[in-house]
């Protein structure tokens, strides 16, 4: 899969798949049965979730501020 459809795929998943994706490689990794190569890329892999979940889980809190009036200025 090419890296852009990899982003845009990621960008679909709820949170809550995103969250478990990222299970996934964290247990591939774990097993250690992996080539340095492979490793890598799943490192990559989920270096690059954590931040969709991190954005993901901004863009929730930032809507609850707007709606719970902390977002205006006094």
């Amino acid at each position: 899969m090419s890296p852009k459809k990899k982003e845009e795929q990621e960008q679909e998943l709820s949170i809550e798949e995103t969250f478990a994706r990222l299970e996934e490689v964290l247990k591939k990794m774990e097993e250690g049965e992996c080539s340095l190569e492979e490793s890598f890329r799943c490192y990559e892999e989920g270096m690059k979730l954590v931040k969709s979940c991190h954005d993901k889980i901004d863009r929730v809190e930032k809507r609850i501020q707007v709606l719970g009036g902390e977002g205006e200025e006094e």
